[in-house]
């Protein structure tokens, strides 16, 4: 299914506030109740949408260190090293990419102790290579809520 205007409206107002009842959605969305149900429930069905959470802020928690480290991993063995990272506490995302490298993963850690069990943890995974974590020093940004536009 392809989303339509009313589907991209729906979703924006969503990613706004995933807890609004669709009796707001009509609203703000011009349709009526039952319109918004079936829609929403179609973007659901269809993994569009793939469940509700709540935006957390990590610095509030004490999860005040980002790291950011690049994975060369042997060949053949991407896709089976990157799933044992995902599954690891502190990994918020793991990217396959291009370039040099072959995985991107972003992690959050109370404390350089966390950090460097982390980096001796990666390392010890069968089939990684050489791992190089960089420390993030500020955040201008962090959403990975993709801004919806029309098309």
């Amino acid at each position: 299914m392809k989303p339509d205007d009313l589907d991209r409206s729906l979703l924006k107002e969503l990613e706004i506030d995933g807890r609004q009842s669709f009796r707001d959605l009509a609203k703000k969305t011009d349709v009526s109740v039952v319109t918004v149900a079936q829609r929403v429930r179609k973007l659901e069905e269809d993994g569009i949408v793939k469940g509700y959470s709540v935006l957390i802020n990590q610095d509030k928690l004490g999860y005040e260190i980002t790291t950011i480290t690049e994975v060369t991993v042997s060949k053949g063995k991407l896709v089976e090293v990157q799933e044992r990272i995902a599954k690891m506490n502190s990994v918020c995302a793991v990217f396959d990419v291009t370039g040099i490298e072959d995985s991107i993963v972003i992690a959050k850690f109370k404390n350089r102790d966390e950090v460097s069990g982390f980096a001796k943890e990666l390392l010890s995974i069968p089939h990684v290579e050489r791992t190089n974590t960089h420390l993030v020093l500020n955040t201008y940004k962090e959403d990975f809520r993709y801004p919806l536009v029309s098309e």
